[in-house]
């Protein structure tokens, strides 16, 4: 809600000008109206000053002043207020499937795969005010992490605390991840439903092959959008387990079943990309937000409080006491 102020008809401010114009005029119709007596000495004539003859133009002054309130009213001064209220008409659902494998491990993003994505999909999280969010993590497993949801708090809590564990079994069951996302869906009453599925690997794991799972999805109405995370060549990546529990790393084969994720995002109507870099994952998720829309419609109400009359009444209060004074105290002298 904002309020501000305005002239309606600013033009009538040129009036202003011809103030200048009517005091030139009254100073010369003054001296014109003004008789003169010329004799040789004043001696034995009383002489006198008269307060009421030196306050007569304060007639002339109340006239300018009423004439000043009716030019600001005559340019109609108001204030806005505006009320603006919006309604979405059109909501997506949308399911993040992540792939939290070991190799999301890997340090060709900065610092890490797995960190990379977090970043970008809480500034996408957050750029969807309007949508409803679920998250799901796989690896050799699938599972809900936060079921569908407008509350934009919890899915940025709960992404914050996705993480690589040993809790879930090893390996990709891209399979799973999607199949899980699509349950999460399938019974949205949406006008959109959209899953993003993101891994850095090659589906070896999992009892749902992903083609079946990419199947149901376009049954359900959902669109999918893949995202084959990791650079081109080699990349720093786990590959062993240290006595500590840490991993070591050494440098390893970067593997993407690209014909897969293409698959998937045709098959469902959506598209697939390659982030090989921490910038290129953030012009993905900048694309897709370009690419799913939700319809909003903006209602504004606007109340307008005129302002004119108190100058109007102030005008009238100045003639109507220029008129009193005229005709009482200096009636002697007009």
């Amino acid at each position: 809600m904002g309020s501000n102020f305005e002239f309606v008809n600013p033009q009538f401010f040129w009036l202003f000008l011809l103030l200048p114009v009517l005091v030139l005029w009254y100073l010369w119709k003054r001296k014109q109206q003004t008789a003169s007596l010329k004799i040789s000495s004043v001696q034995g004539f009383k002489t006198g000053k008269n307060w009421l003859a030196k306050l007569k133009p304060v007639l002339f002054v109340l006239r300018l002043l009423a004439l000043s309130a009716i030019i600001v009213a005559l340019a109609r001064p108001r204030t806005v207020d505006e009320t603006t209220k919006t309604k979405t008409t059109r909501g997506i659902d949308i399911v993040m499937a992540i792939d939290v494998s070991a190799s999301m491990l890997a340090r060709d993003l900065k610092p890490n795969r797995l960190e990379a994505l977090k970043t970008v999909a809480a500034r996408f999280i957050n750029g969807r005010p309007n949508d409803r969010i679920g998250l799901v993590e796989y690896a050799g497993e699938s599972f809900t992490r936060t079921p569908i949801t407008s509350d934009k708090t919890i899915v940025l809590s709960s992404l914050k605390n996705v993480t690589y564990n040993t809790t879930i079994e090893g390996g990709t069951a891209i399979g799973s991840g999607l199949a899980t996302a699509v349950n999460r869906l399938k019974d949205s009453r949406a006008k959109s439903k959209v899953i993003i599925l993101l891994t850095d690997g090659v589906n070896n794991s999992g009892f749902i092959d992903p083609k079946i799972a990419s199947e149901l999805a376009v049954e359900f109405g959902i669109k999918v959008y893949t995202i084959g995370l990791g650079s081109n060549g080699m990349a720093m990546s786990p590959i062993a387990i240290r006595p500590d529990g840490g991993f070591q790393y050494g440098n390893v084969k970067v593997e993407i079943d690209e014909a897969l994720m293409k698959d998937i995002a045709k098959k469902t109507g959506g598209q697939y990309f390659r982030a090989t870099n921490n910038t290129k994952l953030e012009q993905i998720y900048e694309e897709i937000n370009k690419l799913e829309k939700t319809d909003i419609e903006e209602f504004k109400f606007t109340n307008y409080d005129e302002m004119f009359r108190p100058f109007v009444i102030f005008a009238l209060i100045l003639l109507g006491l220029e008129f009193l004074l005229r005709t009482t105290i200096f009636k002697g002298f007009l």
